[in-house]
This record gives C-alpha cells, sequence and structure tokens, in this order.
C-alpha cells in the first residue's frame, strides 16, 4: 500500500511545476518574483515555501539568482504534468470538453489522479504523446521529448509551417482559435507581417486569416522545408 503521507502536496506539487516551467531542464533559473507572478502569490509566500522545498530537497538554492529543480524536483514536476496533459486529453476526447476548458478543469484534477488511474487513462488513450494543445507528455519513465518550435510571428513572407503547439493559458485566445477553424496540425503560410507590432495575414485551407500579434506569438510552429 502506498504511504500517502510522503506524497507531495498539491501546493508542492504547484510550486515544482511552475519551477520547471520557467527553468526546464537547464541550469536556468527562477527567481522569487518570476514564481510570484507564476502563481498569483505574495513573494512572501514564495519565500516560505521555497525554504520548504530546499529542506525536502527538491529544489537548489542559486544565491542572488533564485532556485532550480534538483532531480527529486523535478520528477515531482513532470509527474504532475504527465497527469495534468493526460486529463487535458482525456477530458477533450473522450468527454468533448472544449480545449479552452480543459486547462482550467484539469489544473483541479491533476493532484487527485492515483497512479493507478494515470496508467488506466494513458492506456485509454494509446499511451499518447502530446495534449491537445500540442504540449508533449511525459512518458511514463517521466521522460519528456521536446521538439523545437519558432512563434508563427516570426515567420517570414512566403514561408511554409505546421502549427504544432499554443499556449493554454489564454482560454479567450483558444475559443477564438476554435471560431475561426484553426487547429493543431494545420499547415500555415505566411502571407504578410504589417511593421511595427502590426497583425500577420496566414493562410490556412486556402483561407486567409488575419492573427493579432499576442496570439501570433502564442502559436508554435515547425517550419516545413
Amino acid at each position: 500500500m502506498t504511504d500517502t503521507t510522503s506524497l507531495p502536496t498539491p501546493a508542492v506539487e504547484d510550486y515544482t511545476k511552475a519551477i520547471f516551467s520557467l527553468t526546464g531542464w537547464g541550469s536556468e533559473t527562477a527567481s522569487t518574483n518570476d514564481l510570484a507572478g507564476k502563481l498569483g502569490v505574495k513573494a512572501g509566500s514564495v519565500s516560505a515555501m521555497i525554504k520548504k522545498l530546499d529542506e525536502a530537497g527538491l529544489v537548489e538554492r542559486v544565491p542572488y539568482h533564485g532556485v532550480r529543480l534538483t532531480d527529486d524536483g523535478a520528477r515531482v514536476a513532470l509527474g504532475v504534468i504527465r497527469r495534468h496533459r493526460l486529463l487535458e486529453l482525456f477530458l477533450s476526447e473522450v468527454l468533448e470538453v472544449p480545449w479552452e476548458r480543459v486547462h482550467d478543469e484539469a489544473e483541479v484534477l491533476e493532484h487527485a489522479l492515483s497512479e493507478d488511474l494515470t496508467e488506466l487513462i494513458s492506456l485509454k488513450l494509446g499511451d499518447p504523446s502530446f495534449d491537445p494543445h500540442g504540449d508533449p507528455i511525459p512518458d511514463r519513465d517521466l521522460h519528456l521529448e521536446e521538439t523545437e518550435t519558432r512563434p508563427l510571428a516570426t515567420m517570414n513572407p512566403g514561408e511554409r509551417a505546421t502549427f504544432v503547439r499554443v499556449s493554454d493559458s489564454n482560454s479567450e485566445m483558444l475559443a477564438y482559435l476554435t471560431l475561426t477553424g484553426i487547429s493543431v496540425g494545420h499547415e500555415i503560410e505566411m502571407v504578410e507581417r504589417q511593421p511595427f507590432d502590426g497583425p500577420v495575414s496566414v493562410r490556412i485551407l486556402e483561407k486567409n486569416h488575419v492573427l493579432g500579434l499576442t496570439l501570433a506569438d502564442a502559436m508554435r510552429v515547425v517550419i516545413l522545408d
């Protein structure tokens, strides 16, 4: 039987996930202010939690720079990321919840999902590699395969690319993409970029769309040869 007293709390999972999102696997660090902004809490609360995470061996403090995850901390973060992204896909594909809603639902459910139920969901979905927004799902060994992408906004006129990923942090943005019929997996051709942070014009499925710079920055693409 699992010793539930040793399992990470929701707060610990939220903090390790936030640190991972800010730093990834590299040597980058997350500052107190970075984490406060990411989690929507006060800097004093972050400092108190960082002390607990340090004592638990989940983070390493870098003087005057911030913190990075230890190997143990990364495993906690990747575990909750796996549950979150599998839940998003399950909600989207099985329960047909709109993709602009699945992130908030998964944020709540990710802390309650057992390891056994996580694996049942993964098997039900065919051990998927990506969630509905194109984010990679860590495998059951918690290996995360990242693909190099770039913002759609950086494409040059005439370039073609595949739309592979979009931030799930803005539900209105996702709802707008649904309204326009633009989905992850679509091929995109850059038609025109307006200067001075203006909108971009792209062609998708033989139809032209004008996208604001904020949306074009959030959409990630892989350039086609």
